[in-house]
């Protein structure tokens, strides 16, 4: 019998954001992120508000026929606090932590953390390959997309680096 050893990364970013922080906590939700990513698409599984709330269930593509389901296991609205676990079968689990501070300016710092952990030789080799690289081209693209929507009410027209 073959015994898979994973490989799991933590990886963090803080961002600024052109906005205080209670505008743009209610954006990091499957309904609002629809306005400011660009090709973002979800299935609503579970929320008894229709929104991001503790306990909401929600999926997205993945690669191939795979389908992702996140988990929000935290949603402080008054601390701009927000947890996700998303799980990829046969693939990645995910578990994202996101603080908000506000930094009394008009902007806000988002300190975001991902601890990817794979689930097979694959995700293994991703995470000791490309996992840095993603997760940085994914932070700018995100940055960058929040901040257009932020400043102009609009969806930046590019396409996201999703991981």
């Amino acid at each position: 019998m073959q015994t898979f050893t994973s490989k799991s990364v933590g990886l963090r970013r803080k961002q600024l954001n052109r906005g205080t922080a209670a505008e743009v906590f209610p954006l990091l939700c499957p309904v609002r992120e629809a306005d400011w990513i660009d090709g973002w698409t979800y299935e609503m599984i579970f929320s008894v508000s229709g929104l991001a709330e503790k306990g909401c269930v929600f999926i997205t593509p993945a690669s191939g026929d795979n389908r992702t389901t996140w988990y929000i296991t935290k949603y402080d609205s008054e601390l701009f606090q927000l947890a996700f676990v998303r799980v990829t079968p046969g693939e990645m689990v995910v578990a994202i932590d996101i603080e908000l501070t506000d930094n009394a300016d008009g902007t806000t710092t988002a300190d975001i953390k991902y601890e990817y952990t794979a689930l097979n030789e694959d995700a293994n080799k991703w995470i000791e390959e490309d996992a840095v690289t993603a997760f940085n081209a994914n932070m700018n693209y995100w940055e960058e997309a929040i901040n257009h929507y932020l400043m102009t009410g609009s969806k930046l027209r590019k396409s996201p680096v999703l991981n």
